[in-house]
């Protein structure tokens, strides 16, 4: 699946936990890759919830909720942040307003790789 190397603000719930704000390294179809400064094991249930903005879109900015599950942890010392690659398993359109030229080729690609 092509990664898009991608820097979006993301607000990151875990299992049983309050969300907190990290930063996406790359995003693609399927997936997203992000940097947190806690421990996270393999199969753990995340939330995400990316903001695309009107650079990315070329028209109001996007927010998309993922239900996603941890598939590789990496913990490279001496850093305090783990990386996580998630495996998207479902998504929501959060924006309401504004053209939806963004949202429809997204949710078409999206549903396309499911």
């Amino acid at each position: 699946m092509r990664r898009f190397d991608m820097r979006l603000p993301a607000i990151v719930r875990l299992e049983g936990t309050n969300e907190f704000h990290t930063e996406t390294q790359n995003v693609s179809a399927r997936g997203v890759f992000f940097y947190v400064d806690r421990q996270i094991v393999a199969g753990t249930k995340v939330e995400v919830t990316l903001t695309f903005p009107p650079h990315v879109t070329l028209t109001d900015a996007v927010r998309v909720r993922f239900s996603a599950r941890v598939i590789r942890v990496e913990n490279p010392l001496p850093s305090a942040r783990v990386g996580v690659a998630a495996m998207i398993e479902n998504y929501e359109f959060l924006r309401s307003n504004g053209s939806s030229d963004f949202f429809t080729a997204l949710q078409t690609e999206w549903k396309g790789q499911s």
